[in-house]
């Protein structure tokens, strides 16, 4: 089996995080690879935010819990937060932030760093504690966000999970 199947079939959602920054050039290589994902008419309207300080990350959770009403969301206290912002005019803007997340996520696994994807930001984004933050971060009023990327090292690895999709080919 090659490396980049064995990539797909073995990476899980990690949900528990060590305390360890992430090397600077495999932050890089990822962000290289999100920036390669598929984009829709090759528009590339979406915009990357790297969140490092642990502190800037709480203070995020924080705000996107309230708004949710859940007391002590903490987005599983990653190292790292990748948010992919895109143009709210973009037709392909949803679909292009999740092939950029998804290409994140492969990159991060085939470098031994954990990822989550959370979609809880899509639903608050627009909330004025939440934006406030986000103008904060320099992700444009006119961006929306459809999920970010939760990364780094993850204490323990999940059990494989059985897959149960369905498939079926018509000959």
């Amino acid at each position: 089996m090659n490396a980049t199947i064995e990539t797909i079939l073995s990476r899980r959602s990690i949900r528990s995080f060590q305390d360890k920054p992430l090397k600077e050039e495999d932050l890089k290589t990822i962000m290289d690879c999100a920036l390669h994902a598929p984009s829709a008419r090759g528009l590339q309207t979406w915009k990357f935010t790297v969140i490092e300080s642990r502190e800037k990350i709480q203070e995020l959770a924080k705000a996107m819990g309230e708004a949710l009403g859940r007391a002590g969301y903490d987005m599983y206290q990653p190292q790292v937060i990748i948010i992919p912002s895109n143009e709210r005019t973009s037709p392909y803007g949803m679909e292009d932030n999740a092939c950029a997340l998804e290409n994140i996520f492969l990159a991060a696994a085939s470098l031994g760093i954990g990822s989550v994807w959370i979609n809880q930001l899509r639903d608050v984004c627009d909330e004025p504690a939440v934006r406030s933050l986000l103008r904060e971060y320099h992700i444009p009023d006119e961006h929306v966000v459809y999920g970010l990327a939760a990364l780094g090292y993850g204490n323990g690895e999940p059990a494989p999970k059985e897959r149960i999709g369905k498939v079926e080919y018509i000959r």
